[in-house]
Formats: C-alpha cells, structure tokens, sequence
C-alpha cells in the first residue's frame, strides 16, 4: 500500500513572504522524509487551493490523505475552515485530518534556536526575560494554550516568560517587553510563536522595538519539520491499523 499523502494546509497570505516561508518548510520535510509525498494547499491568497490539490490527487488515482493544518494552536481554522474544506474533497478520497502542531517540545525547542541564532546563549536563559508573541486569537482555547506554553517555557529557566499577542487579545508585545524590565531582567527577548512572515509577525517586530533581541519566525526550522512529520506518523496510524498494516 502506498503511504498517504502528506497535505500542509497553509492560511495564504498577500505578503509573498509567507508563501515562501511555507515553501521552504515542506522542503525541509521533504529532505527528512525522502519517498514521501507532500503536497502544499492554501486556504485564501496563495495557489494552489487545497480544493484544488484534492481534486487533482483524486484525478491521479490517489486514495489516502493525511491533511495537516500549518497552525499553532487549536481556533477557528482548525475547528471550521480547515473541516469545510476538507468534507468537500472528492468521494474517492479517504482523508484524515491530523492535528494541529503546538502545543510540543519540538516548538519549544525551535523557539530556543530562534533566540540563539539571534545572539542569546544558554548561559544568557537565566536573566533574560522572554516575551511568547503570537498572532493572537478570539478563540479561549488557543489563548489558555499560549499562556500555558508560556509557564512551561518560563521553567526551563529563564527569568521570566511572558505571552502577548498582535491582535484579538491582550497583552500586546510592548506591553509584555515594559512588563519584563520593570521586573529587572537584565535582557528581554521577543520570540515570535509565528510560522511565517506577514503583517502580523510585523506588528510584533514593531512591538518589540524596546527589547535587546528578537528571533525570527519559526519558519522551517528543523524541529518544526520533525514536528510535521510527527504528526503526519501520528495521524496515519488508525488508517494503517485498519487495513492491517
């Protein structure tokens, strides 16, 4: 039995930096993973469309998709759009949705290497403050995730972690950033929980003028490949269990 198709399913975006960034992730999966078929899809601004990928996978005779939403947390993406889209897909197809790739290790772990490559080193962990900036979201759950990353962030031995987001919900990144110097850190560090470019990882650089550091988006860093990966394996195995795999 072939393995199923590996799908990254990407929000889109009109800045060409986030295509780009999504581009460069599934390569990274793909040189992990040779022999394993990923395709991209994009939910609005970018082509191709995840309808369309759908519609041409079951034009080529494929049965088996693992679906893989490119999100952090769980919100309105993964619970609405992301089902929608995917109970249109062709009768042919079986597809599964896997789940969304935070909360995990593996993003904790690429947040660390942001914040290296930025100029920190693990002898800095202990009196830097760090702020978690996200997108922001209105969804309660996805917002009780983040400050929960933050607290286990936080005992792994920095001086401080703080969540902010760049829209729906508050604290903003400056706020986060003025937060951690009145509690006397000696650094404070901006760690952008954001897997692309665009206008809202820009409105937390912005945010983050006051501080002394801050990381890139998590973009294709290796751990956030391991983690897709993870997920893809995760995902596939009921459907191999089912057909005696």
């Amino acid at each position: 039995m072939a393995a199923p198709v590996l799908l990254v399913i990407a929000h889109g975006s009109r800045d060409a930096r986030h295509a780009h960034a999504v581009h460069a992730l599934v390569e990274r999966v793909r040189a992990q993973r040779p022999g394993l078929r990923v395709e991209t899809g994009f939910l609005d601004f970018n082509l191709p469309s995840v309808h369309g990928v759908l519609e041409s996978l079951a034009a080529e005779g494929v049965r088996d998709v693992v679906a893989l939403p490119l999100l952090l947390t769980r919100a309105f993406h993964a619970k609405a759009d992301i089902p929608a889209v995917l109970r249109a897909a062709p009768a042919r197809l079986r597809v599964r949705q896997a789940e969304v790739l935070g909360p995990s290790p593996l993003l904790l772990a690429a947040l660390e290497r942001r914040l290296y490559e930025a100029g920190l080193s693990p002898a800095d962990k202990s009196s830097t403050g760090v702020v978690l900036a996200s997108a922001g979201s209105s969804d309660p759950e996805a917002i009780a995730v983040i400050a929960d990353i933050a607290r286990e962030w936080w005992h792994t031995g920095w001086c401080a972690v703080r969540p902010a987001f760049a829209s729906a919900s508050l604290p903003r990144t400056e706020d986060a950033v003025r937060e951690l110097r009145a509690l006397g850190c000696a650094r404070v560090a901006v760690a952008p929980y954001v897997l692309a470019p665009g206008f809202l990882p820009d409105r937390i650089a912005r945010g983050a003028a006051g501080a002394d550091v801050l990381a890139k988006v998590l973009g294709p860093a290796p751990e956030v490949a391991r983690l897709l990966l993870h997920r893809y394996d995760t995902a596939c195995r009921p459907l191999l269990q089912a057909l005696g795999a």
